[in-house]
């Protein structure tokens, strides 16, 4: 099966492509590094010719709020307009848990309109709703550092995941029936975020103070309870953040 990955050179990206090769299938990554520009539609007839499945997870590479939503309108609509042209019978795409309850962030309301191109396309298609990637641990950390020093984390429900099991789900997702639909998938532990922060920073040797602080936001927006954690079902990672932070400091 020849299975394309539009952002195939980035850290799901790259993952999908060499999981997939590993099962059997042509797995091509699509990226401006390998002569794909989905906002110009440069190369995409041609990556895309004989291909069964696009898997898509690129990514914006600005989030202020007009240029990320300017980016997955451009890219996702070049795209699908050249699935459509190519026969291409699945498309997968990667968005946020909780994108619909945080509308008034800039970045979530981008991938909801992603969404909403995919699903009118005709285009069958499975969406996958992942929650925040343990990768990003320190960088949600800095984003959260006030002028004070200290982070500002709120006391609500966190379930992250390894990028590895993303590019797992992802991976089984495409080689499957088309799900028309969408799936949550998580991390196998549910933490207090801001517990979660003050063990994980302490453990990096970093000593910035963690404040519980219910008002604190995340990226630009305030949390609820379960803002970024599935509600009902999910499909559950395997690799448990304790044990795939000591793989990343081996």
């Amino acid at each position: 099966m020849k299975i394309v990955v539009i952002g195939g050179t980035g850290l799901i990206g790259s993952k999908l492509v060499a999981k997939l090769g590993e099962h059997g299938h042509e797995a091509v990554p699509a990226a401006p590094s390998t002569g794909v520009n989905t906002l110009t539609g440069e190369g995409l007839a041609q990556v895309l010719e004989g291909a069964d499945v696009v898997i898509d997870v690129a990514n914006s590479p600005s989030f202020e709020e007009k240029a990320v939503m300017e980016f997955f309108k451009t890219s996702t609509g070049n795209v699908l307009k050249a699935e459509a042209e190519a026969g291409v019978r699945h498309h997968v795409g990667i968005s946020i848990v909780g994108t619909e309850r945080l509308p008034e962030n800039g970045y979530f309301r981008a991938k909801i309109a992603q969404e909403e191109l995919i699903k009118a396309s005709g285009i069958p298609y499975s969406l996958v709703h992942a929650t925040q990637f343990m990768e990003f641990v320190a960088a949600i950390a800095d984003e959260g550092t006030w002028d004070d020093g200290k982070v500002h984390i709120a006391p609500v429900a966190w379930q992250p995941i390894a990028a590895d099991d993303v590019a797992a789900i992802l991976a089984r997702t495409a080689i499957g029936a088309p799900l028309n639909t969408r799936i949550d998938i998580a991390g196998p532990d549910e933490y207090r975020m801001d517990e979660f922060f003050r063990k994980a920073l302490a453990a990096r040797g970093d000593t910035r103070e963690v404040v519980t602080d219910e008002h604190a936001r995340y990226f630009g927006s305030e949390l609820t309870e379960r803002s970024l954690v599935p509600i009902g079902e999910a499909t559950l990672g395997e690799l448990h953040y304790d044990a795939w932070y000591a793989a990343q400091a081996k």
